[in-house]
Order: C-alpha cells, then sequence, then structure tokens
C-alpha cells in the first residue's frame, strides 16, 4: 500500500519540484489540484446544482471552480491511486476537512520559506517568450544575462511574476491557507521542514520524514 503525502508550503517554496521527486522516489501519483482538473475536465457535476455542468466550463470562462468541484475531483484522484503526494489542496479549511473524511494522512509537510526568500525567488524568474525556456537571476542564470541560452532571444519577465503580484499572491495564500497549516499543526500532525536549503538537501530531509 502506498503511503498518502501531503505536502504544503507557500509560493515559491519549491512544492511542486520537491512533490514531483518525491512521488518518483516512492513510486506516488503526484496528484495536483491544476493536473486533476485538467484531466477531468469534461466530469459530469450536472448533478451538484451548480453554474456549469462541467469543471472544464468554469476553466473555459476563466472563472474559480468551486469546492465542492474541486473536492470531488480530488477524491476521485485519490481513490483511483495507490498511494500519493498531494501538491496544491487544501487550499481552505473547508477543504482539508473534506480531505479528513476521504482519506488518512501518512505525513503532513509544510516547507517553510521566509517571505523575503520567497519573493527573490518569485521575482526572479525569467522566462524565453520565443521557446519558453526558464531562467532564474540568481540559481540558474543564462550565461549571457538577459539572453537565452537555447535559443538567443531576450528574456522576459512575466507579469505575474512583479513583485507587486507576488507580494499580493503571498498574502492571499496567507489569508486562505494559513490557517490549513495552523489546522495540522493543531492536530499534531504537522512536520514543519526548512525550504531554504538547496534543492537537494531539502529532498534528502522529506525523505526522512516520509520514511519516519
Amino acid at each position: 500500500m502506498g503511503k498518502h503525502i501531503l505536502l504544503l508550503g507557500p509560493p515559491g517554496a519549491g512544492k511542486g519540484t520537491q512533490s514531483k521527486r518525491l512521488a518518483e522516489e516512492f513510486d506516488l501519483e503526484h496528484v495536483t489540484t491544476g493536473d486533476a482538473l485538467r484531466s477531468n475536465k469534461g466530469m459530469d457535476i450536472s448533478d451538484m446544482d451548480t453554474e456549469y455542468d462541467t469543471p472544464g466550463e468554469y476553466m473555459d470562462a476563466g472563472e474559480l471552480v468551486p469546492d465542492e468541484v474541486v473536492n470531488a475531483i480530488v477524491e476521485e484522484a485519490l481513490t483511483s491511486a495507490d498511494g500519493y503526494v498531494l501538491d496544491g489542496y487544501p487550499r481552505n479549511l473547508e477543504q482539508a476537512e473534506f480531505l479528513t473524511d476521504i482519506t488518512d494522512l501518512d505525513a503532513v509537510i509544510y516547507l517553510s520559506v521566509d517571505d523575503e526568500e520567497l519573493v527573490d525567488r518569485l521575482t526572479g524568474r525569467r522566462v524565453c517568450p520565443d521557446c519558453g525556456a526558464s531562467y532564474h537571476v540568481e540559481f540558474a542564470p543564462p550565461e549571457e544575462e538577459g539572453v537565452c541560452d537555447e535559443c538567443g532571444a531576450d528574456l522576459e519577465q512575466r507579469d505575474d511574476d512583479t513583485e507587486e503580484t507576488v507580494r499580493e499572491r503571498l498574502r492571499v495564500y496567507e489569508e486562505n491557507t494559513a490557517p490549513v497549516v495552523e489546522h495540522y499543526r493543531e492536530e499534531g500532525v504537522l512536520v514543519e521542514v526548512d525550504g531554504e536549503g538547496s534543492p537537494d538537501e531539502v529532498f534528502e530531509t522529506l525523505v526522512d520524514v516520509v520514511d519516519a
């Protein structure tokens, strides 16, 4: 029976990278809300009394998919997985309570990173508009500053990577998801891992926690 792991952390903490690696290491499904939504775009939710009949219609309209629909999709993804690393869910207390009802967690891990470090990480990203290559001014800079190694185009900073947008994302995270972290801390199941080391150091600590 595969392990059930929940990885929590603010934007820029490295959740995506680390949960992928954990899933490979322990042979688990990597379940993200985004992927689960995309793979269930056509799911029939007409019995839910929601505005649309499929999740895809919310996405096409650029609207937030309601909690009850996200919950149903996550439940579908988790029940069909023999062990998983859950990343990007639950985003609020209601979702956390729903998760408790549908599954047992073996490990709840919070990647802790200081706000200023998160701002540095998130505002440092640069992307190539032509070939899509991604860089970071500090952690993975191109050979020539501001120029793509792959195709020579000028690198850009995305609108959602500006400091103002990043700070707003962190504020929204704090408002919605910080109570989820507290919820698991109060239950005594939260393990906090320092997310500020190198990706390899952080990964080794996570493996130790899961193996414990």
